[in-house]
């Protein structure tokens, strides 16, 4: 048995294959027709969302970030775009418009390989590349973090440590395009990430167009490790490859944050995916360098190391062998992130991003909701809500705490992969602060573990479908001086939930996936319920 690996029997077979038929086994020509009908279909939602990428590509010239220095902002049309009311309507429904079309997209192509046949993993990939071109040179979106690495690598270039200081110790530092209000801060990523943007910046001489271009490339090469070692980690648990990439990686969160927003947590997901199929195989060292290399880019996938010990001490492994090997495994892990530390004295600043989180919550988080909630009725009855709401976040912390230890102690062997997606799942969702793109942490190690057809996938519907909606409102440049029939943001929130009502209920292809049965037949179900409970009260 393969480290780490559930290797769960399915009964999904391939289209034009007897059921009982062996997998190798050659089909007559008479049964394989030169273009299955589900590749036809599939091209048909691939197109769809091609040009809805296209739309946001359209889109982010007029709403997207530009920065202060870049010569974009001097250009005929941009201008047109992003000083005149038209231009700026029209950009921000054609970016958000987009986002939802690929939305749909991604759904129906869900829907067109529903056998997950033979073919269905070439779909995906090319569905991928297809819906990622556009946003490879569109002006970055829902986010501008990407312009924070231009600074970074700025300070490591001029012999500053990021760990210390933030980019306003830059000379003309506004200039880059990064968010104020981070400017102050002490960088959150690794020793190899600064290593990159340093060369970034050697490159481009912090030109902002050019190295956001190269930071994408860089974040695109963790999109590809996941495109290549996704399915190949599915396959290890009995798990349909091609269903596992298109969840993970075709999902248009996924493309938008780690494509068109360039977030380095791109290189950080597919170092650990890689690193995660290498010790599942049994190449334990290269799992763990590779994972070391995920921690170099951005700390948080320290979380895994505890799970490749598990793989590497094996299934019957005693308590001695396995502290052991844990042992072993940060060992090695830390040694070479020490060794990393020395160029450019960057040392262990690392360490503080996992020791030091960044204060506050957001209200969207479980954490954050519900301490909101109960602030709200302590106040309401005289109490100090505000104490209560930081003691239940506190709290669901260290519960994440505990499930991580629990999960490393306690479980099959066979199901490591899914323990640790399980942790990594618990760390985000329990956290007071979860930006859109955390969950794309932990989503590659549950698609290549199993996530059922039930509601575990619509959860999943659910959770993209929000956080695309609310990168469409939340994330907008827009000059203030620039006169608007409706607010920017409004006027994307508005259209992102017409889209969705679309979706919901109008749309006879996508509520199947979101409601179970006709929405009608949903809504009168449900009232008929509410009307028993009256009665019954009575």
């Amino acid at each position: 048995m393969t480290a780490g690996g559930s290797h769960l029997s399915t009964s999904e077979t391939f289209p034009g294959q007897a059921k009982n038929a062996p997998a190798g086994e050659a089909l007559p020509k008479s049964a394989a027709p030169a273009t299955p009908p589900a590749k036809r279909r599939a091209y048909i939602a691939i197109w769809q969302g091609f040009f809805g990428a296209l739309m946001m590509f359209v889109g982010s010239i007029g709403t997207g970030w530009i920065a202060n220095g870049s010569p974009m902002i001097r250009q005929p049309v941009v201008i047109a775009l992003r000083t005149e009311g038209w231009g700026v309507t029209l950009s921000t429904v054609l970016l958000t418009v987009g986002a939802m079309l690929l939305m749909r997209s991604w759904l129906r192509l869900g829907q067109r390989l529903g056998d997950w046949g033979e073919h269905s993993l070439r779909s995906v990939v090319i569905a991928i590349s297809a819906w990622s071109s556009p946003l490879l040179l569109a002006v970055p979106i829902f986010s501008r973090d990407v312009y924070a690495y231009t600074g970074q690598g700025r300070l490591v270039m001029e012999g500053q440590n990021p760990y210390q200081v933030g980019i306003s110790t830059l000379s003309n530092w506004f200039s880059l395009g990064a968010d104020p209000a981070w400017a102050e801060n002490r960088t959150p990523y690794g020793p190899y990430f600064l290593w990159l943007a340093r060369g970034v910046v050697g490159l481009t001489g912090a030109q902002p167009d050019v190295s956001v271009f190269l930071f994408r490339l860089l974040a695109g090469a963790g999109v590809v490790l996941c495109i290549i070692y996704v399915p190949k980690l599915a396959e290890l648990h009995g798990i349909n490859g091609a269903r596992a990439l298109w969840i993970a990686v075709a999902n248009p969160l996924f493309l938008i944050s780690f494509v068109a927003s360039a977030h380095n947590d791109a290189l950080m997901v597919g170092l650990a995916v890689a690193g995660v199929y290498f010790a599942a195989t049994k190449h334990y060292l290269t799992g763990i360098l590779l994972v070391t290399a995920s921690i170099g880019i951005k700390p948080i996938t320290v979380l895994l190391l505890p799970f490749i010990g598990v793989m590497w001490a094996g299934p019957s492994a005693s308590w001695t062998r396995k502290f052991l090997i844990w042992g072993a495994t940060a060992g090695i892990s830390f040694g070479v992130l020490a060794l990393s530390g020395i160029p450019y004295n960057l040392g262990l600043g690392w360490v503080w991003a996992i020791m030091d989180p960044t204060p506050g919550y957001t209200g969207y988080s479980p954490s954050g909701f519900l301490g909101q909630q109960v602030e709200f009725l302590a106040n309401g009855l005289g109490l100090p809500g505000g104490t209560f709401a930081d003691l239940l976040r506190t709290g669901m912390k260290w519960a994440a705490v505990g499930l991580v230890l629990l999960l490393m102690f306690r479980g099959d062997y066979s199901r490591a992969v899914r323990r640790l997606a399980l942790a990594f799942t618990a760390v985000v969702m329990l956290s007071p602060i979860i930006q859109p793109w955390y969950i794309l942490w932990f989503l590659p190690f549950l698609a290549v573990t199993g996530i059922r057809n039930d509601w575990q996938i619509r959860s999943l519907y659910v959770g993209v479908t929000f956080f695309v909606v609310f990168g469409a409102q939340d994330q907008l440049s827009v000059w203030s001086f620039v006169e608007l029939p409706i607010n920017a943001s409004s006027l994307a929130f508005v259209t992102a939930l017409l889209f969705t009502f679309y979706l919901l209920v109008l749309d006879i292809h996508t509520r199947k996936l979101l409601v179970e049965g006709k929405p009608l037949d949903w809504a009168r179900r449900s009232w008929g319920w509410v009307q028993e409970q009256r009665a019954a009260r009575r």
